[in-house]
C-alpha cells in the first residue's frame, strides 16, 4: 500500500487539522508517563489460595504504595488493616462490622484512605484510562472522589456529602469492593505468566477462571501446561500422564468436578485388576490415603508405560527407547535390565501385561483409552481454558527488553545451541522455539487423522518428556525407575547443560543475541527449575543478566526450596525480586492482616526512572506519531482534504 493511500485510511479516524493535533498532543503526553508495573509469577501448579492473594497484593507493590502514602501517619496496625481492605474488601468489611460499634466512622475513615491509594495508584496513567478501568457502577462517584481537590474550603464539603451518603445509604461494603477492585487494577498494569499453571495443586481450573477474567494478561507455556493441552488433543500418552499425576497428588476432583472427565470405567477397570494389590508405591502424595485412589493411579501407570513404548516404537527418531521398559523385564525372576545393568523390581504384579508382547494394550484398556480420549476432547469447560493458553500463551515472549520463556534453551556440554531435525530440517534456538510454537497450534486447531497430524500429535508428547525438549530440559525422565527400582541411583534425571552454563554472563548475552535482544540492557525471566535457597541457591544468575523466578510456589516443592516462590515486580524505578513466605490461608489473612510477603526483597535494581517511551507499547506509540505527523503535514499542504465534522 503506497503511504498516499495509507494516510487517506488514516484520515477516517482523524478528520481534520484540529482532530489530528489533538491526538498527537494526547500520545506524546502519554509517552512522558511512567511506565506500568509488570508483574511476573511462575510455577503457579493448581495452588489457588496462594496465586490470588498474590495478585490481589501484587506483590508488595499495594503495600508498598500505602507505605510511600502514609509513612509514619499510621501505625502498623493501621496499615495491615488498610492493605487487607484493598485485598479482601468485602470479607474484612463483614469482619469489621461484625465487632465494631461504630462501623460508620471506621468506614469514613478507610473511604477516605481507599481514595488515597487510588489517586497515588492512578497517576501512571491517564484519565482516559483509569476511567476505563472503573467498575461502571461507581465510575461516576469514584472520578467525582479521585479528581476533586478536596482540600480547597469550597469542595471539601461536596466530598464529604459523598462519602457520608455512601455510608448513610448502605452503599458502604459495595463502595469498598470497586474501590479494591480498582486499586488492584491500577496497582498492576500487566500479568506475565511463565508456565505451569497445572499439576500437583488442587485447583489449576479455578487459576484459569481468574485469568479468563484479568484485564492483562500473557503466558508462557511449561512443560505442565502443555501435557494439559496434548491431553485436551486426545493423546493418549498426556491424557495418561496427565491421569496419573491427578491420581498421585489426589486431585481427581480437578478431572471429575471441575472438568467433567468420567473416571469411573478407570475405577472399575482398576478394581478388577488391581483390587487385591496394595498398591505400595502408587499411595497419594496430599490428602487422604485412599486405596482406590492408589489402584487407579497403578493402573493408569502401566497403561502410561504401555502408550510411551509404543509412541516411543513408532518415532525413533526421539531417540527415547527409556520409554520401553516394559520390553525389558525378566517376568520370571522379577527384574529389569536399564543400560545394561540388571534391577530388582519392587513391584511385580502386571495382571495385564502380556510377557511376549509387554507393550500390546489389553481390549479392555484400548476401550478405556478411548472413553478417557472422548471425555478429554468434549469437556466444554478444559476446551476452553486450553483454548485461552493457546490465544494468550506462547514459547517465549520478548517484552520490554526482557526475554521470557519456562525451561530452558537446549545447549550442548560445550554451550552451544543444540540442532534438533524435525521432518528433515534442523532448528536451534529461536527457530527451534518458533517450529515448536507452529507444531503446537496446529496440533490444537487440525485435530484431523492424517499422518501429519499424528505427528504432530506424538511431537507434543515429546516435548513433555524428550531430552531434547526446551519445556522439560532434562535427558530422561525417570517415571517407572521411581516407581518399581528401590535403589535411587537409577532415579537421577540430568539437566540440561543450559542450567550450568546459564551462571555466565557469556551464555546469556548469546542467548539474548539470539531472540534480537540488546544483551546491555536486558535479561532473561525463566521459570521450571525450583531454586534451592535452603542450599544457598540464588534465582539471580550471571550478574543479574538471568532471574530464575520458580521458588517453589507448589507446596510439594517447600521442603527442598524452603521457601514459598519467587515474584518478580517491574516497574518505572526498576526490577524487584520478592521471596514469598508460605501462605497460610486466606481467613488468616483477612482475620489478621498475615501477607503472604516475605521481608526478604533478594534482588532490587533502581534505574533511571522508565517512561513508557522507553517500553515496547511506547515504540508502538511513536510509530502511530510519526503517521500522523504526516497526515498533518498533508493537510496543511492540502494533499489530503479536510471533513467537516
Amino acid at each position: 500500500m503506497s503511504e498516499l493511500k495509507y494516510l487517506e485510511l488514516l484520515s477516517k479516524n482523524f478528520r481534520n487539522i484540529a482532530e489530528t493535533s489533538t491526538e498527537i498532543i494526547n500520545l506524546e503526553a502519554i509517552l512522558n508517563l511512567p511506565k506500568g508495573t509488570e508483574h511476573f509469577l511462575s510455577d503457579i501448579h493448581g495452588e489457588y489460595e496462594a496465586f490470588t492473594h498474590v495478585l490481589r497484593n501484587g506483590s508488595g507493590s499495594i503495600r508498598q504504595k500505602i507505605e510511600d502514602i502514609f509513612g509514619e501517619t499510621l501505625d502498623e496496625v493501621e496499615k495491615k488493616e488498610l492493605a487487607t481492605l484493598i485485598y479482601y474488601p468485602e470479607a474484612k468489611y463483614n469482619l469489621e462490622e461484625k465487632k465494631n460499634r461504630n462501623i460508620e466512622e471506621w468506614s469514613k475513615k478507610n473511604i477516605y484512605r481507599l481514595v488515597k491509594v487510588c489517586k497515588h495508584a492512578s497517576t501512571k496513567y491517564t484519565r482516559s484510562k483509569v476511567r476505563k478501568a472503573m467498575p461502571k457502577d461507581f465510575e461516576y462517584i469514584i472520578q467525582e472522589l479521585l479528581y476533586e481537590r478536596n482540600e480547597e474550603e469550597n469542595k471539601r464539603d461536596y466530598v464529604d456529602a459523598i462519602i457520608d451518603t455512601i455510608i448513610s445509604i448502605k452503599y458502604t461494603k459495595d463502595f469498598m469492593k470497586a474501590m479494591g477492585e480498582l486499586i488492584r487494577r491500577l496497582a498492576i498494569d500487566r500479568l506475565h505468566v511463565v508456565g505451569d499453571i497445572y499439576d500437583r495443586g488442587p485447583a489449576p481450573h479455578l487459576i484459569m477462571d481468574c485469568l479468563q477474567e484479568y484485564h492483562n494478561v500473557d503466558i508462557q507455556w511449561g512443560n505442565h501446561d502443555l501435557l494439559w493441552i496434548g491431553a485436551g488433543i486426545g493423546n493418549k500418552a498426556c491424557i495418561a500422564n496427565v491421569i496419573r499425576i491427578c491420581s498421585r497428588y489426589n486431585n481427581h476432583d480437578i478431572l471429575e468436578e471441575a472438568y467433567g472427565i468420567n473416571l469411573l470405567p478407570l475405577a472399575t477397570f482398576a478394581m478388577k485388576y488391581y483390587g487385591k494389590d496394595p498398591c505400595r508405591n502408587f499411595r497419594p502424595k496430599e490428602g487422604v490415603d485412599n486405596d482406590l485412589i492408589a489402584q487407579m493411579h497403578k493402573a493408569i501407570s502401566i497403561i502410561q508405560f504401555k502408550v510411551e513404548g509404543i509412541f516411543s516404537e513408532r518415532n525413533p527418531q526421539f531417540e527415547m527407547e527409556d520409554k520401553e521398559l516394559l520390553k525389558n523385564i525378566d517376568y520370571h525372576k522379577g527384574t529389569v535390565t536399564i543400560g545394561g545393568k540388571e534391577y530388582q523390581l519392587n513391584d511385580t504384579h502386571f495382571p495385564t501385561v502380556n510377557p511376549d508382547n509387554p507393550l500390546e494394550l489389553t481390549k479392555e484398556e484400548v476401550v478405556l483409552l478411548n472413553k478417557l480420549k472422548n471425555s478429554f476432547m468434549n469437556s466444554e469447560k478444559l476446551q476452553r481454558h486450553l483454548k485461552f493458553l493457546l490465544n494468550k500463551g506462547s514459547m517465549y515472549l520478548k517484552c520490554n527488553s526482557n526475554l521470557l520463556y519456562h525451561g530452558c534453551i537446549p545447549l550442548d556440554s560445550e554451550g552451544e545451541l543444540v540442532e534438533v531435525n524435525i521432518d528433515g530440517i534442523s532448528y536451534k534456538g529461536k527457530s527451534y522455539f518458533d517450529k515448536i510454537e507452529a507444531i503446537i497450534r496446529e496440533s490444537f486447531f487440525n485435530r484431523e487423522n492424517n499422518e501429519k497430524d499424528k505427528r504432530n500429535r506424538d511431537f507434543v508428547w515429546y516435548l513433555w518428556c524428550g531430552k531434547n525438549s526446551p519445556l522439560f530440559g532434562k535427558d530422561i525422565m525417570r517415571t517407572f525407575e521411581r516407581y518399581f527400582i528401590d535403589d535411587k541411583k537409577i532415579h537421577k534425571e540430568n539437566k540440561n547443560p543450559y542450567y550450568t552454563f546459564i551462571n555466565e554472563k557469556e551464555t546469556c548475552v548469546m542467548i539474548l543475541r539470539e531472540f534480537g535482544l540488546n544483551p546491555e540492557n536486558s535479561h532473561i525471566i525463566n521459570g521450571h527449575v525450583p531454586v534451592k535457597v535452603k542450599e544457598g541457591e540464588s534465582p539471580v544468575k550471571a550478574d543479574g543478566k538471568l532471574f530464575m523466578i520458580d521458588g517453589g510456589f507448589s507446596k510439594a516443592y517447600r521442603k527442598t526450596t524452603g521457601i514459598a516462590g519467587y515474584t518478580l515486580v517491574y516497574n518505572s524505578y526498576g526490577i524487584k525480586i520478592i521471596s514469598l513466605a508460605p501462605f497460610e490461608s486466606q481467613e488468616k489473612a483477612i482475620k489478621e492482616g498475615a501477607d503472604i510477603l516475605s521481608s526478604t526483597v533478594v534482588f532490587d535494581e533502581i534505574r533511571e526512572i522508565t517512561k513508557v517511551k522507553d517500553t515496547d507499547i511506547g515504540k508502538e506509540l511513536q510509530k502511530q506519531i510519526d503517521d500522523l505527523k504526516k497526515l498533518l503535514i498533508s493537510y496543511k499542504t492540502g494533499l489530503i482534504k479536510q471533513k467537516e465534522i
